[in-house]
């Protein structure tokens, strides 16, 4: 039961799962999700104080400060790649380590207000990008190095809007269990 629960803290909508085929419904569902997710994001957390934004969102997890900034890295990088696919065949991107990058002193101490304000912005770079690519386009990839998987462009827009809902959750979970909501 232990580790339902632990599950359940962990991916709380579940993991992403790309349906086969990807259809126009779905991108334009995942781009409404990458649209509306800075201002969701926003109105959640804007009322927390210290002390609630330090607070782990499950045992072994992250701080709800810590998965804000997160999604600020993440999510640039993910804009990055999708700038080097479609500039470049078939790239390599650079992985990072995002536990560490969560355990830097931005992450750990900043104020939400710079990340919030950065994922409102590389939201509105990257919805506009994509709404202009062409259906070729987002059929480019990239390599991941660590796994060495191509991954499509296609697939990648509905990864985020899974990435952005399941950290949504994570924040929102936590308030609801707190009774903060």
């Amino acid at each position: 039961m232990i580790n339902q629960e632990t599950e359940k803290l962990k991916y709380p909508i579940g993991q992403f799962t790309c349906p086969n085929p990807i259809t126009k419904q779905h991108l334009e569902d995942w781009i409404s999700i990458l649209e509306h997710f800075p201002s969701r994001l926003e109105h959640l957390v804007k009322g927390l104080n210290n002390e609630q934004l330090d607070t782990l969102y499950r045992v072994g997890g992250w701080t709800i400060r810590q998965v804000v900034h997160h999604i600020s890295d993440s999510h640039h990088h993910s804009y990055t790649r999708f700038k080097w696919a479609l500039t470049e065949d078939n790239p390599v991107i650079k992985a990072y380590f995002e536990d560490r990058w969560a355990e830097l002193v931005d992450s750990k101490t900043a104020p939400i207000g710079m990340s919030l304000e950065h994922i409102k912005a590389i939201h509105f770079k990257l919805v506009y990008l994509i709404k202009k690519c062409s259906s070729e386009d987002l059929k480019k990839s990239f390599i991941h190095p660590e796994t060495n998987d191509e991954v499509k462009l296609v697939y990648n827009i509905g990864n985020y809007a899974w990435h952005s809902n399941h950290h949504y959750a994570h924040i929102e979970n936590l308030m609801k269990r707190k009774g903060w909501l």
